[in-house]
Parts: structure tokens; C-alpha cells; sequence
């Protein structure tokens, strides 16, 4: 299995890149949005792979991240989405975006993508509405090109982690009435609707809503569903 590959970009094409890796040019196959992350031709990049074997087909699939590739899987994993399917839905919609689909079961955004009929996209919505939760809970990581991760206007990492700290610890003390709630859940349902794209605030204020509203234990996809809810603009 080909993982990730380091080299230098020699060549960037409309779905690919040629990466040089010690005189060896690897050909890899990217999303739309992926290409446009891509550093300019001649410039060092490690990137995250996934080796397609087939019979007739032997193809590299880069990422950005190891986020990405999860995605990838995923999307690859429902019936009827090829890779290339599973790069179109990658090249068209932002992470954030694909995930706030599925746990609220709105497929429009997702038939966006080119080629993505209406079939396919309900078809994704309902396959992965129950496998979503624990991947937008991982932390967020730059991508190749970024050293620094910026999210909510701070400064820095560091500053970022310290406040969503103090953020989970509100959370937790406002639900400690509630000991059937699993410690880890609440900081993990922060975590996923920051990288769904929600401001820290708000996103605590809505799962400290959510907690109160409701004292017995819930998953963590549906206690991320209820508090999507509690976000989304009253009428």
C-alpha cells in the first residue's frame, strides 16, 4: 500500500499532478479542490494516497489531508460511487459542507456534484448518516502548504485550543446534573460542529441547550443532529 508520497510537483494537469520522488514520477489523481491547494510546479509536497488495483487499472488518489482520504473511503464504500464519483463529491462540496448534508438528510448540495444524480445522493445520505459523526469529530489538520491552521479569528493554534478548553468545560458543568451522559461526548460534539464550520460560541451554546432539553443519554450522531437543529434560524 502506497500512503503518502514526497516529492517534487514536476507537473499539474486538470485531475493530476506528477510528483518526482527521487527520479521516479509518480502520476496522482486529485479532486477539483484538492488541484487548487497544490503548490506550483517545482515545489516540495507530501500528499496522502490511496492505490486503486483493479485488473486492468493500477491509479494513486491524493489528498490533502488524512481527513480527506477517510471521506474518500466512505464515499467509495456506498453502492454505486466509483472514484471518480467520490472525487467529483470532493471537488464540488467542502468537507464541512458534505458533512452538514448527511446528518441533517438533505442530498441537494450533494447532487451538485457533476455526474451525482438524485438516487445516488439519497443514497449516500442514508448509507452514511449513521458513520459520520465519529470522523467530523477528529481534529482538524493543515493541509499540505499550511503550517498553521486558522479557525474563529484567533491568532493561533494554541489560543484556539485553550478556548475551546474552556468551552467543553462550560458544557460539561452545565450538564453534570446529567451523569448518564459518557465525559468524552460532549467535547467530542463541540469538536464536530466547529469543523461543520460553527463559530465556538454558538456551537457550545447550542449543545448546552441540547443537554438541558434533554436529560437522557443520546448518541453522539444524534446529539450532533439535535444541536444541527438548534442551530439552524428559527422561522
Amino acid at each position: 500500500m502506497i500512503s503518502k508520497v514526497t516529492g517534487i510537483v514536476s507537473y499539474k494537469g486538470t485531475d493530476h499532478i506528477l510528483i518526482d520522488v527521487h527520479g521516479i514520477g509518480y502520476e496522482v489523481f486529485v479532486s477539483e479542490l484538492t488541484l487548487t491547494k497544490i503548490p506550483t510546479s517545482g515545489d516540495r509536497i507530501s500528499i496522502y494516497t490511496e492505490l486503486i488495483v483493479r485488473e486492468d487499472l493500477l491509479q494513486l488518489v491524493g489528498f490533502s489531508t488524512r481527513h480527506e482520504r477517510e471521506w474518500y473511503r466512505l464515499l467509495t464504500g456506498v453502492q454505486g460511487v466509483g472514484s471518480k464519483a467520490a472525487l467529483k463529491i470532493l471537488g464540488t462540496l467542502q468537507i464541512n459542507l458534505l458533512s452538514r448534508s448527511i446528518l441533517t438528510g438533505d442530498s441537494t448540495a450533494i447532487k451538485a456534484a457533476p455526474g451525482i444524480g438524485p438516487k445516488i445522493a439519497q443514497r449516500i445520505v442514508v448509507e452514511l448518516k449513521d458513520k459520520v459523526a465519529s470522523l467530523i469529530a477528529l481534529e482538524p489538520e493543515p493541509s499540505f502548504g499550511s503550517e498553521v491552521v486558522k479557525m474563529q479569528n484567533f491568532s493561533d493554534t494554541e489560543t484556539f485550543a485553550e478556548s475551546n478548553k474552556e468551552l467543553e468545560k462550560t458544557i460539561i458543568e452545565s450538564s453534570e446534573k446529567f451523569d448518564t451522559y459518557p465525559s468524552h461526548l460532549q467535547p467530542e460534539a463541540l469538536s464536530a460542529l466547529t469543523n461543520l464550520g460553527y463559530a465556538s460560541y454558538d456551537a457550545a451554546l447550542a449543545l448546552s441547550n441540547v443537554l438541558n432539553d434533554n436529560p437522557k443519554t443520546v448518541e453522539l450522531q444524534e446529539l450532533i443532529k439535535l444541536a444541527l437543529k438548534n442551530l439552524s434560524p428559527k422561522a
